[in-house]
């Protein structure tokens, strides 16, 4: 009986294997003869077997679709309920690099690891980044193997951030605390920083760490904070504290906020009472000058001038104080003080110009002005109006052979980036996108931008072009989209259609569905608030904010408030494009107050940098898409007018 079953059970394993033979050439068969719509189908089907744990289901039907383009998709969701298979983990990080799921499994796969306690697994996979919780994983796996050294300065540094840290650095800062690199004048960093940053419910729980006595001090340093006007008080602080020179400095800080004119007053006389760092005191040197900067106060050219150590940034304000002031051999001299790269730079080139100009040198400065009206930018274009010359173009369109675009796309990230469009998951396509651009070499680049603009995606051909650091694709970086709704509404508010071209671009980048982190939306950036206010105006009913997403209300409204603005200002485009910005009052609180003004000093001298590029920027866009639109009637000498006084 026994022969005869275990017989049986033979024949039985025979005809299964059988089966499985005849059964496996069909599979693969079918495999290789389904379409791609009928692969997207599948992939659907098998991304709801992965959801519901259908394990055996879904390595049957997977190898169906081992060729479609998303499969690294698959395998990755897979993957990602099941870190336990290291090998088939390590076979996908090295086949699928080229996509962004191999980023995302190697991050879920480093965590996995470290919550098991793998550290040696876990070193050898670490990659270094800015990830907080890898970070202190990556120490405490140090820690746990014996590198205790190096783990707890590691440590030191993670944790004297004025911020808190996640809960995967607690076992880590637990050591550390126990630890003879725990220090107080480690506690005192800390509390610094996290005062720095606002965070004081961070510096009080440090503080409970602390003696007796330098809770004290820190109690101080937190009323101070709270007030920064109690610094009035001499006696408040103790001179031969060593944390008094920080307290005095952070309240100064605190206090040039609001009330600049105090803070340099307090800061002037008793700043040598003080032990405080050389950093710091030139750094609060440097803060209170620029205050006076801003201000636009007489006074800020003589404190900038005098600074120990500033940086470039502070040396280019001292040349935008000297044009306030329009002393053009202050002007001279703070270019000449500038570092030779950035001397180099066109905006202090032209600056430089004016200058020679100014004090008669013409030939000079006209050197310098057919050099500059060459290029297609804002100073090139304001030389080229200086010397009656037209306005460059520098159109070399990028040209990419049909083939070699071709096979570009037959890569396996740029399939993805196809088939996750076509599933019509845009988003996650961008990721892969931006993913894989990050490793192309500068030629790639070039085609990824022109295969983005075949794609439509304005925004994405422009930014990865920006990526090859290539300026002269002009039909690429400067598209001519949503043209009706552009002309109807430049007619309607008589503006010029390149001004509105100009302030897309400049916003939106012609992302319709842009959104900004403070609330703007569309492709002319309209706040909510605005948009409500432009349709009470124009007795119209805007309904949900999210209609401002809408091109054809968002243009109708960014062109009415522009046109606005103009008026507002009497016509002058400086005015109204950084209103647009910045907002109206502001703009207003930059206005000459005596005497009137050049629009390119003015520009140039605008508190804020963003301001300031966007003007520039705006005004530059318009006389490019004027060409592009093969008009006329916009020149820099418009957008040159006096700036009057407010």
């Amino acid at each position: 009986m026994a022969s005869f079953a275990n017989g049986l059970k033979m024949k039985i394993c025979l005809r299964i294997i059988f089966l499985l033979i005849l059964i496996m050439p069909a599979q693969f068969a079918l495999a290789s003869t389904l379409t791609l719509e009928q692969q997207r189908k599948e992939f659907l089907y098998i991304e709801k077997l992965i959801k519901k744990g259908k394990n055996t289901q879904f390595h049957k039907r997977v190898a169906l679709i081992k060729n479609y383009p998303l499969y690294s998709k698959l395998q990755y969701q897979w993957l990602k309920k099941n870190l336990k298979q290291t090998d088939k983990i390590k076979n996908f990080l090295k086949e699928y690099s080229q996509t962004h799921y191999s980023s995302l499994l190697n991050y879920r796969w480093q965590i996995y690891l470290a919550k098991h306690k793998r550290w040696e697994q876990f070193l050898l996979q670490y990659e270094e980044g800015t990830d907080t919780p890898l970070q202190c994983y990556f120490y405490w796996a140090k820690y746990k193997i014996g590198y205790k050294k190096e783990a707890l300065l590691g440590a030191r540094q993670l944790w004297v951030v004025g911020k808190s840290q996640p809960d995967e650095c607690d076992p880590l800062f637990k050591v550390l605390k126990n630890s003879k690199y725990f220090t107080e004048d480690l506690l005192w960093q800390r509390f610094a920083a996290a005062i720095e940053n606002k965070k004081t419910g961070l510096a009080k729980y440090i503080k409970r760490s602390m003696s007796r006595e330098n809770k004290k001090t820190a109690d101080i340093w937190l009323k101070i904070h709270s007030n920064p006007n109690l610094i009035k008080k001499q006696a408040l602080l103790d001179k031969k504290n060593k944390q008094s020179g920080l307290i005095f400095a952070h309240a100064i800080d605190r206090m040039a906020n609001n009330n600049y004119k105090l803070a340099i007053k307090i800061w002037d006389a008793r700043k040598h009472n003080f032990n405080i760092d050389k950093a710091r005191f030139n750094q609060l040197e440097q803060r209170l000058a620029m205050s006076l900067a801003y201000k636009r106060k007489s006074g800020a050219y003589q404190r900038l001038a005098q600074l120990e150590g500033a940086d470039q940034v502070t040396k280019e304000w001292r040349v935008r104080t000297a044009l306030l002031e329009q002393n053009w051999e202050h002007v001279e001299q703070s270019i000449a003080d500038l570092s030779q790269e950035t001397q180099k730079k066109e905006k202090w080139q032209y600056w430089l110009a004016r200058t020679l100009e100014k004090k008669g040198k013409l030939e000079a400065s006209g050197t310098i002005y057919d050099t500059l009206s060459t290029d297609r930018s804002f100073y090139g274009y304001l030389s080229a109006e200086k010397l009656k010359k037209e306005y460059q173009l520098s159109d070399h369109p990028v040209r990419i052979s049909a083939e070699i675009l071709e096979k570009f796309k037959q890569t396996l990230a740029f399939r993805i980036v196809a088939e996750l469009l076509a599933l019509d998951r845009t988003s996650e396509a961008k990721r892969q996108w931006w993913f894989t651009v990050k490793q192309l070499d500068k030629k790639d680049i070039l085609i990824a931008a022109k295969y983005a603009q075949e794609l439509n995606w304005t925004q994405t051909a422009i930014f990865t072009i920006a990526k090859a650091k290539y300026w002269d694709d002009v039909s690429l970086r400067f598209p001519t989209e949503y043209k009706e709704q552009v002309e109807s509404n430049a007619k309607q508010q008589q503006l010029h259609p390149a001004i509105i071209y100009g302030l897309i671009r400049r916003e939106s980048t012609f992302n319709e569905k842009a959104h900004s982190q403070v609330g703007a939306r569309g492709l002319m950036q309209i706040m909510p608030r605005t948009g409500r206010q432009i349709a009470k105006e124009l007795k119209e009913k805007l309904g949900h904010k999210k209609n401002l997403f809408k091109p054809d209300i968002n243009i109708k409204y960014g062109a009415y408030y522009y046109k606005k603005l103009l008026k507002k200002f009497n016509g002058c485009y400086a005015l109204a494009t950084a209103g647009y910005n910045a907002g109206a009052y502001r703009v207003k609180k930059w206005l000459p107050k005596e005497k009137a003004m050049d629009a390119d000093i003015w520009v140039e001298t605008i508190p804020l940098k963003e301001t300031r590029a966007y003007v520039s920027a705006v005004l530059t866009y318009a006389l490019i898409y004027q060409k592009q639109l093969g008009l006329t009637g916009l020149t820099m000498k418009n957008f040159s007018q006096q700036v009057s006084p407010g």
